[in-house]
This record gives C-alpha cells, structure tokens and sequence, in this order.
C-alpha cells in the first residue's frame, strides 16, 4: 500500500478552515486534480481524480471529530483511505495534515506507474492542491463557512476552468442554487466591489504612509537646521570671547595681594598670622612657628 502526506498552515482560525474543507463538493472549483465529488447521502460520496488517468471510487466518512479530523475509507473503486487533522497554532493560524494510504492498480498499469514515478508526482499534486485550499481559505471574508464566498474559486488552473470536471459534477453544480447564473452574477459584482474596497483602502494606507514619511522628514530637516544654527551660534560665541581675551591681555595676579595673602581664621595654622613674611621660606617648615631672634647680649661695662 502507498502512503502519501502534505502539510500546509492556513491563516485562518481552526473552526473556519475545518469548515471549509468539509464542503468536498466545492473541491474541483479550486483544486486541479479533483474532477468530481457528489454526494449520495451526508455518510456516502463518489470521487474522481486525474493523476496519469483517472480513478474514481465510492467513500465512506468515517472518524470524524468537529475541528480536528476527517477520515475516510473507500468501498468501491480504487482502494484508499484517509485522515486529514486540524490542529490550531493560534488564534489565526491553522495548521492542515493530509494522510492518504492506497493500494495501486495491479498489472501492467501499475508496473508503468512505478516505473514513470507516479507516486512522486502524486506527491506533488497532492501539496498543490492543499495549497490551493489554503488560498482559498484566505481569500474568503473572516469567518465564513461556505466556500463560495471565496474570491478563489474558479482561478485558472482550477479543474472546473480547466473544463475536466465530470459530467455528473457538472449536473451537481448546474442544480446548485449558488451556481445559477443570477447568484454567479452577484457574486461576480460582489468580488470586484470588495476588490476595489480593498484598493482604495491599500490606497489610503498608502497615502497615509507617505504623509508620516512626509512628517518625519520635515520633522528631522528641521532639528537639523536647529542644530546647524545652534552649532554657528556657539562659533561666533567662542570666536567673540578669543577676540576680547587677545584685546584685554590679564596681568599676573601677584601672590601676595590675594586674599589667601590676608587670610584670617580659614581654619588651618597659617591663618594665624600673615602669609607674606614666609611667602619665599621653605615649604617644608612653612607651617612651623617663627621663632623669635634673641637680642643680643650687650657688652659688659668696663672696669674703672
């Protein structure tokens, strides 16, 4: 038996893309290997795909649970069966896993699929139409839960553009109420009236883009203008006080007119007397006291 796979994450919530995907019905509007799904009841449906050839089969549902699996198995045709699970990664995003087991054609029409890879390219058309399916999905109104509000349907590689539908699928659609001529119409008028809301709105963000693009270069030219100024300003400053400093030369201060010169009471042992005395002594003994000279002894008085 042949097992097959695909993944895809859709950005829609998990109850919406479930939804979706249960209307088996509108499968050959957006998918291209799918020609026919009809309905014998709400259990029972009948399929045909076109992969190298076409294969038809009748299928059961089975296995299923609200917003996170479908499954099948087939009764009649082809054998296969399949699951695909749901599971949610965030409020808006979704992600879809499709799992499908068959057993090929016995014979030389087998012996030929293996040998030209059909598997592999089954592979590939599988993940192609789950990502139609997600497109779809992303091209309806938030929160629809019928695939004909999709602006998706019917795009070019579709199999009912592509005129591969079967002709049972073509009775099924033409007794639709949705695929009448009038509902197609509006549907037509209702896709390019939304179509051109989201232009002018993508129109108006745009718009709205380029004024705050605007606003921040005016916004920015004029702090650099402010800056320019202030850095000219400074200048003339820094120029003005070098022109008074090289007219007004400053002498000197002579160290013993300063006030540290008079000092009185600053709290340390020089302020107890005047500095100027000792001003040239050594510093080293600066701070000792002045000792004072001894008068000199007089001559003693001459014997008579």
């Amino acid at each position: 038996m042949a097992e097959h796979s695909a993944s895809v994450t859709v950005k829609a919530p998990v109850h919406q893309v479930y939804e979706l995907f249960t209307h088996f019905n509108d499968f050959p509007k957006f998918m291209s290997f799918v020609k026919e799904v009809t309905y014998y009841d709400e259990q029972r449906s009948h399929w045909a795909v076109q992969v190298i050839r076409q294969y038809e089969w009748d299928a059961v549902n089975e296995d299923w649970i609200p917003d996170q699996q479908i499954g099948w198995r087939s009764t009649r045709g082809l054998r296969n069966s399949g699951k695909v699970k749901f599971r949610a990664l965030g409020p808006e995003r979704t992600s879809v896993d499709v799992y499908i087991q068959y057993t090929p054609p016995t014979g030389p029409l087998g012996e030929i699929g293996a040998t030209f890879g059909v598997n592999a390219y089954f592979d590939s058309v599988l993940q192609k139409d789950l990502d139609h399916f997600a497109r779809m999905v992303e091209q309806a109104p938030p929160g629809a839960l019928d695939p004909m509000s999709s602006h998706y349907l019917f795009h070019t590689d579709s199999a009912a553009v592509k005129g591969l539908v079967t002709g049972k699928q073509k009775e099924a659609m033409a007794s639709d109420p949705m695929m009448a001529p009038e509902a197609l119409a509006e549907r037509k008028a209702r896709i390019a009236r939304e179509a051109e809301e989201r232009r002018r709105a993508e129109e108006q963000r745009e718009n709205a883009r380029k004024r705050k693009a605007e606003l921040e270069r005016q916004i920015t030219l004029e702090q650099k203008t402010i800056l320019e100024r202030e850095a000219v300003k400074h200048q003339q400053e820094l120029r003005a006080r070098e022109t008074v400093r090289l007219n007004n030369p400053v002498a000197a201060l002579d160290p013993r007119h300063t006030y540290a010169a008079l000092a009185r009471g600053l709290g340390d042992k020089d302020g107890l007397r005047a500095r100027v005395p000792n001003f040239t002594q050594d510093p080293m003994t600066s701070r000792h006291p002045i000792k004072a000279s001894k008068p000199e002894a007089s001559a003693p008085p001459a014997q008579e």
